[in-house]
Formats: structure tokens, C-alpha cells, sequence
């Protein structure tokens, strides 16, 4: 059967709407159960996360996210458990088993060696009346409505879901350990989510000497000359004391031109833009980003001042890119 491109994209649209009406489904059986199973899991000594085939690829996502929180947490195949693996698990620890059915045979042969050592069982399973959900100590529910597989076989819609609650409750401990952003960027010192959380803007910010500044009462000629004296895209307008009043792009100046060719005896604070977002120097560069980017209209420079209002610094969208952000 051949579909033609908008065929194509139609049944695309009603895989993702099933998949949402189930997520949006889910929101309604957080439970008790569901904050049980945040307090074992941030109380525990070690977690460990298990499934077979499409579920055992969701259950290493949710112990790597759990790790990167802080959580002691490893994927246990549950075939290498029974070979020597389960040597690692310890009375004091959490295991979360990942089935749609309940009735994995993987799992159900693991459980019993699992209840000898005395470990906490939570299970996130389909059907709540299974073997697993039977012999677990939590049971959390991964219902849906059907699976977006034309055959309502494969696990699609039941793997988000179930990745879903495993986002859920990593979220939800967090909080529970009160973790701070500091605290994530310990565990993520590379890549763009340590740069996002460690690099500030102090780092990278043009300051001193390379700072394009003019007074308030300064001529548009003295605003041009200093953004072309600096090659930055910006003046920052500041009064006598420093303090951060306004900013003129090259692109305010292009427009008056395009308005005008009469600027003589226009200041500074005629064309500049007044109080402008500005950041602190504390900030991090992820924050600032989204600052310059999650806007109608995205803005390319960023004034930086003190706790005082003092215009300290510029950081620009380029400098942050060229960071590697």
C-alpha cells in the first residue's frame, strides 16, 4: 500500500493525538502510589531499573536521568541479573520493573530473587492486574487507550508513557532532595548542559576598555562613532554616575537614517531604547539565551550591570554561540 504525502502526514498527526490524549489521560492517575514511589526512590540506597526489549530501552533512559539527579541508579537486564548481576542489588534499594503486559517472563523470574533481599518493587505496567502489579510494592499505571501501531502491537504510544512517568518521578525527586541548578551542573560538567549551567556571563562578556559606552546627552555622531569604534552592534547610554539608562543598536541607527537625514542636534537619549533587558553578571549563559531568544522579537545584545544598575558589560547572541552553547 502506497500513501501519498498528505496520507503520510495524516496518520503521522493521529499517532502523535493518541499518544497525547494518553499523556493527558495519565495526568489523572498520579495517586498516592505515585508519591510513594518519589519517596522510595529519593530515599533509597541504590535504584535499579528493568525491562526487556522496547521496555528495558526505556528503562536505561529513566536510570540515566535518575543519575544525572544525583540518585544512585543503574538499568539491570534482568537475563544478566540471574547470570550474577543481581549481586549488585542490596536490601535498602529500589527496583523499578518496566512491562506493558506484567507478565514479562524476564521479570516475573526475577522477582522472587529480588523479594529475598528485601528490596523495594515498583512496577509500571499496562495492566494493574497482572503478575507484577500483584507482587509489586507500588504499582503505578501506564494506561492507554491503544498503541499508535496500525496492528496495536508494537510499543509506541505505551513506551512514551511509561518514559513519561519515569521523567515524572525524576522531577518530582528533585525537588524532594531540594537540588539546586548548582547542584545539576556538578553532574554535567561537559556539553552544552554544563555550559548552559556553569558558564556565566561574566565569562564571556565584553567589559573595560571594550565596552562601548556614551553619556545620555552624548550626539547620535558620538553613538555611531563608538559602535563602529568597538565593532559590538550597540552603544550602552549611561548617565554620569554609569548607571544603565539605554542602549542604541546599529539597527536604531539605520532606521532614524532611513526616516532622516536631519540629526543634527539629536542626543542620545532621543533614539535610545529606554531601560533595556539587561543581565547580571552572575547569570548563566543558558538563561541568557533563552533571555535574547524566547522573545516576539529576539534581540541580539544583552547590556550586563551590577546589583547597582552600573553598565558593566555587553554579551552579544554571537558570543554565547561561538561559547559552543
Amino acid at each position: 500500500m502506497r500513501l501519498n504525502t498528505k496520507e503520510i502526514i495524516k496518520q503521522a498527526v493521529e499517532s502523535i493525538d493518541l499518544t497525547q490524549r494518553s499523556l493527558e489521560l495519565l495526568k489523572k492517575r498520579f495517586d498516592r502510589n505515585f508519591t510513594d514511589a518519589v519517596k522510595c526512590i529519593t530515599t533509597a540506597k541504590q535504584v535499579f531499573v528493568s525491562g526487556v526489549g522496547k521496555s528495558g530501552l526505556i528503562a536505561q533512559k529513566i536510570a540515566a536521568t535518575f543519575t544525572s539527579i544525583g540518585v544512585p541508579s543503574f538499568f539491570l537486564h534482568p537475563v544478566e541479573a540471574l547470570h550474577g548481576d543481581i549481586g549488585m542489588v542490596r536490601k535498602g534499594d529500589v527496583v523499578i520493573l518496566l512491562s506493558k503486559s506484567g507478565t514479562t517472563d524476564e521479570l516475573v523470574r526475577i522477582l522472587p530473587y529480588l523479594k529475598k533481599r528485601k528490596v523495594k518493587i515498583i512496577s509500571i505496567v499496562t495492566n494493574t492486574q497482572s503478575f507484577l502489579a500483584n507482587n509489586s510494592d507500588i504499582v503505578l499505571e501506564a494506561f492507554i487507550e491503544r498503541e499508535s501501531c496500525p496492528f496495536n502491537i508494537a510499543p509506541t504510544t505505551s513506551a512514551l508513557v511509561s518514559l513519561a512517568i519515569g521523567d515524572a518521578l525524576a522531577v518530582c525527586a528533585m525537588s524532594m532532595k531540594n537540588m539546586t541548578v548548582e547542584d545539576f551542573a556538578q553532574n554535567h560538567p561537559l556539553g552544552q548542559i554544563g555550559k548552559n549551567i556553569t558558564m556565566t556571563v561574566a565569562d564571556i562578556m565584553h567589559k573595560g576598555k571594550a565596552l562601548p559606552l556614551i553619556f545620555t546627552h552624548s550626539s547620535i555622531k558620538d553613538a555611531l562613532i563608538e559602535i563602529t569604534d568597538k565593532s559590538l552592534g550597540c552603544v550602552c547610554v549611561v548617565d554620569k554616575n554609569g548607571i544603565l539608562k539605554g542602549i542604541i543598536t546599529d539597527g536604531d541607527i539605520r532606521r532614524l537614517l532611513n526616516k532622516t537625514d536631519n540629526v543634527h542636534g539629536l542626543k542620545a537619549r532621543d533614539i535610545m531604547t529606554i531601560n533595556p533587558i539587561a543581565v547580571k553578571r552572575e547569570t548563566y549563559l543558558g538563561e541568557a539565551l533563552s533571555i535574547m531568544e524566547n522573545r516576539s522579537s529576539q534581540i541580539n545584545v544583552l547590556p550586563v550591570i551590577s546589583s547597582s544598575g552600573k553598565c558593566i558589560g555587553v554579551i552579544r547572541l554571537h558570543d554565547i554561540v561561538r561559547s559552543g552553547l
